[in-house]
């Protein structure tokens, strides 16, 4: 449903993954099972096509939202010197600031990031400064230029990316720009059993939606 995708590649080391997804004729590439992180898995992929651009949509956010998707595409493609981009989304829930499930991001004057962590960032000295604090929430969805990804690859995992267990760490302590593009799209990321079920009874609410005409 994404405009701007030309190709959707399902990369994967479980048979069952692979199974499931050629039954109904996904395309699909079977990699290595030793891979630290999704961003290298794609890397693998990525090297055997000749896309410039490579976008992450990663297994554990289902019910990513197609626009958005395209969102990131254009945002990397009017900036040819910002190799990687991603997504923030404000935060509304008091309780996912504190929620280390819940990745936070801060960003400079020009969208660029400064930081990912799984800790509130950024923290509030004083009680009143509070109210006038914003805190956004990172999205899971990456798109990189296709030599960047390649490069990135190869680099080794900075003692950040090791503590935070963030693999987009890598990129800014070698230095790299991650252009981050704010959105309206609520993540709902499968990360643990509560969320997966959270998930499970949206796609049902859908499928009882749609064989009810669209009616709730």
């Amino acid at each position: 449903m994404a405009r701007y995708l030309s190709k959707v590649v399902i990369a994967t080391d479980d048979d069952r993954i692979a199974d499931e997804a050629r039954s109904f004729k996904a395309t699909v590439r079977m990699t290595r099972a030793d891979h630290a992180t999704g961003s290298d898995r794609v890397a693998e992929v990525a090297s055997a096509d000749s896309a410039e651009y490579i976008v992450n949509i990663q297994g554990d956010e289902p019910l990513i939202d197609p626009s958005t998707i395209d969102a990131l595409i254009l945002s990397l493609l009017g900036d040819p010197e910002i190799p990687m981009g991603t997504l923030k989304k404000r935060i509304e829930m008091p309780d996912e600031i504190e929620n280390p499930n819940v990745v936070k991001v801060v960003t400079d004057l020009y969208g660029n990031a400064i930081y990912f962590s799984r800790l509130p960032i950024p923290a509030v000295r004083e009680a009143p400064d509070r109210r006038a604090a914003v805190w956004f929430k990172h999205i899971g969805l990456y798109i990189y230029k296709r030599e960047f990804l390649l490069g990135y690859s190869s680099l080794d995992p900075g003692p950040l990316e090791q503590v935070e267990r963030l693999e987009q760490l890598r990129a800014i302590e070698n230095g790299y720009k991650i252009r981050v593009v704010e959105t309206e799209y609520d993540s709902l990321g499968v990360d643990t059993p509560d969320d997966l079920k959270k998930v499970a009874e949206l796609f049902q609410m859908t499928e009882a939606r749609e064989l009810h005409g669209g009616k709730p």
